[in-house]
């Protein structure tokens, strides 16, 4: 008989692990997606708000699969019967992937999890840069790594970790080569935010929902595959060089998150990144722990240093900062680069909760750690407008953008804006160049 399957997601890896588990498997019948919370994707107060198409379903799908607010996940376990919940996304505590799996199998299903049997492989050679924390660094490192492999001469497209917030049967299969891309595929902010700064490089970026599909035509592209990890989520590529990215002002997050430890334990390559804005000991208990877990990898330390445009300007200035919103988010941080800026220059944080508009406000509601600094919250085009919204019903005399794109471009913001950027600059040797030259030799 057929096992009766719900796959608990974040639209992303859990439509990653139908599409190479159980999408045409005679052994499973997959009942329901369910959607975690804080996620602005269709009507969450409807029973049933979105769909994964039978396209990309497959013959045994002939309706789609429906896709449900997690909170419905009993009563769904109940109605069909289920026999196993596969839980799919990712930068989850153990305390919190153990409270899921009690929830789960307290209803009667088995909670499973599924591991490196979901990576596709490539015929072009891959680097993988994942992290232990969303907001450790992987993107400047990313950024860093793509950079030395072009200075090998190398043809390098990204394979980005997937965000499809919006039609599922266009998104199948993306390819950004330009920034216009990002408005012409209709991209949310934490789309544009992560695709834009390679872009802006010149390096093509592959997403979307069918893996399989993105990896052929990358293949046909590339020398080399690098592929940009999303949160702390594994690659759904094997790696043949494994960089994972720690938080050194996270001391301990390495151990305790999911599936961050696994990174952290299978990675060739252990950077233990902002080192020159924590403290020695805690830097010390991020290489002891990575040493413990992972004595053969090879460890670099890094700084992540800022880069403000004019920041003289802060000076004095009520400042409303815009953060990257995964990073303050689920990310755990009360704030980031941008708050980091205000705070060295000289001005005063401007917070924007009292003014915050429809989700957002629940937001702020939901994630009560963050601090006096906006999030860019962007799933949908709804809640861009309501970011815009809050931007411009707050009382503030400059902005100052912490994330990795110009949101200028994509939003109405009447007053001044300086943006701050980070790049990963390693302190340590061997650094990435001499692992990639080694790499390359290879």
């Amino acid at each position: 008989m057929k096992k009766n399957v719900i796959i608990m997601g974040a639209a992303g890896r859990d439509f990653h692990n139908f599409n190479v588990i159980f999408r045409g498997n005679r052994n499973y019948k997959v009942v329901a997606f369910t959607q975690a919370s804080g996620q602005d994707i269709g009507e969450l107060s409807k029973p049933l708000h979105r769909v994964y198409p039978s396209k990309l379903a497959g013959k045994a799908y002939p309706k789609g699969i429906p896709i449900y607010p997690e909170s419905k996940l009993s009563y769904l376990i109940k109605k069909h019967k289920v026999n196993e919940v596969i839980f799919s996304y990712t930068d989850i505590s153990y305390q919190q992937l153990m409270d899921k799996a009690s929830l789960v199998l307290s209803n009667g299903a088995n909670f499973r999890l599924l591991g490196t049997e979901t990576m596709l492989k490539s015929k072009k050679p891959v680097v993988a840069v994942t992290g232990t924390r969303t907001g450790a660094g992987k993107s400047p490192t990313t950024r860093r790594v793509v950079q030395i492999l072009k200075s090998f001469g190398k043809k390098v497209v990204i394979l980005r970790h997937p965000m499809p917030y919006g039609d599922l049967k266009k998104q199948e299969v993306q390819k950004f080569e330009k920034l216009e891309d990002l408005k012409d595929q209709k991209c949310t902010i934490e789309e544009m935010e992560e695709y834009g700064p390679h872009l802006a490089a010149g390096t093509i970026v592959y997403a979307g929902v069918d893996y399989q599909k993105i990896l052929k035509k990358a293949a046909k592209e590339a020398d080399i595959i690098v592929w940009d990890g999303g949160n702390n989520d594994l690659p759904f590529i094997r790696p043949d060089l494994w960089i994972t990215v720690a938080d050194a002002r996270r001391p301990g997050h390495e151990l305790t998150y999911y599936p961050g430890e696994v990174n952290l334990r299978s990675a060739d390559v252990i950077i233990v990144n902002k080192v020159d804005n924590a403290d020695p000991k805690d830097i010390e208990t991020v290489v002891n722990n990575s040493k413990l877990v992972n004595p053969k990898a090879q460890i670099i330390k890094s700084a992540l240093p800022l880069i403000i445009d004019n920041p003289d300007m802060i000076r004095g200035k009520r400042v409303l900062v815009v953060e990257d919103g995964p990073t303050i988010t689920h990310g755990g941080l009360p704030d980031g680069a941008g708050a980091k800026a205000v705070r060295n220059n000289g001005g005063f944080l401007i917070n924007p909760r009292a003014v915050a508009v429809g989700s957002l406000k629940n937001i702020y509601s939901e994630y009560s750690h963050i601090g006096s600094v906006l999030p860019a919250m962007g799933y949908s085009p709804d809640q861009m407008r309501e970011l815009e919204e809050t931007i411009n019903k707050t009382d503030y005399d400059l902005i100052v953008l912490g994330t990795p794109i110009d949101l200028s471009h994509f939003l109405n913001i009447s007053k001044p804006i300086i943006r701050v950027r980070y790049e990963i600059r390693e302190i340590t040797k061997p650094n990435l160049e001499d692992i990639l030259r080694k790499f390359k030799r290879k």
